[in-house]
């Protein structure tokens, strides 16, 4: 095994700084750079930081080969929608796009892309458990979802273009770690967690030492492919309020499109109708091929990881 010189774009993010952190101290890591366009307020010891803005095509090619880069775990992404899509797009789409245009350019090996489930889209005709094989279809009135869905439909045209350049695909459930607070996690964060009338709302977590125990495997010497990220089970709406410790506050799905209709003309909130699917048609992720033909297994259940998330939130659960 080559030792590897890897880009970490985002890599002063949430995720970013772990999967840095984890690269560096792998022996089969020559050199990590982590590029951002923000420097981290505790720099990781043995990270090189470099500029790296994805949405600026010109500066990505003379990034990579002023490091020597042979490998780029991608990773820059806008995770909490807000209400400038173009600028959403600009990073998620164009981004990588500019990413694998440089890649290809300078003749980088492999590229490891944090995908979603929600790649899959929120439909309620989704099999129980999601696959590898089965279609991606993110939705476009929910833009992360789409722009995930854009981006690999992007992947799978320059594996046919580009075919030297290998390609680790992670469709990645909810991410779960000691500092992460998302759309996800408010939803724990009041009195009551919100439930839609008829809907088991499914989750799948994955702890975030996982997830960068898996992307440096990517990195080093894990086979190229695409595969779903996941702890083993799932925890539907209800166990987690039960878990918390807090009563469910069910709205029927017709009140609480209207309601987030409202809200988002007032401009209380940044979500819309769509959100009710998000929350109705959660993509729930099967890891088999994770952990049969990558080879590697999460250290948590999706359950192990909740708890994780609880004794490092002190506060969010009442018992």
């Amino acid at each position: 095994m080559v030792s590897a010189r890897v880009l970490v774009t985002g890599g002063a993010g949430f995720l970013g700084s772990n999967v840095a952190a984890a690269l560096v101290a792998h022996p089969d890591v020559e050199l990590v750079v982590a590029g951002d366009v923000r420097r981290p307020e505790h720099p990781l010891e043995g990270v090189v930081y470099d500029d790296c803005d994805v949405t600026r095509a010109s500066g990505l090619v003379p990034l990579l080969e002023r490091h020597g880069i042979d490998v780029v775990v991608h990773l820059a992404a806008i995770v909490n929608p807000g209400r400038d899509h173009d600028l959403e797009y600009r990073v998620d789409v164009e981004g990588s796009e500019h990413v694998l245009d440089a890649c290809v350019a300078v003749g980088v090996r492999r590229i490891v892309v944090s995908s979603s489930g929600a790649a899959y889209g929120y439909h309620p005709d989704n099999p129980e458990w999601l696959r590898e094989t089965d279609a991606i279809r993110g939705n476009d009135e929910f833009p992360y979802s789409k722009h995930k869905r854009l981006v690999e439909e992007m992947l799978a045209e320059r594996r046919r273009s580009a075919p030297g350049l290998e390609q680790v695909v992670f469709r990645i459930g909810t991410i779960l770690g000691p500092t992460v607070q998302n759309q996800i996690t408010a939803l724990w964060d009041g009195p009551r967690v919100l439930a839609v009338r008829g809907s088991d709302s499914p989750f799948v977590f994955v702890w975030v030492d996982d997830v960068a125990a898996a992307m440096v495997r990517a990195a080093t010497d894990g086979p190229a492919g695409i595969y779903n990220v996941a702890g083993d089970g799932k925890l539907t709406v209800h166990e987690i309020a039960r878990r918390l410790g807090k009563p469910l506050l069910t709205v029927p799905a017709g009140v609480l499109a209207f309601a987030l209709r409202v809200g988002r003309m007032l401009r209380l909130t940044v979500h819309g109708p769509e959100q009710v699917g998000f929350l109705r048609y959660r993509p729930v992720l099967a890891n088999e091929a994770l952990k049969r033909d990558f080879g590697f297994t999460p250290t948590k259940t999706s359950a192990e990881a909740f708890e994780a998330y609880l004794a490092t939130h002190p506060g969010v659960a009442r018992r």
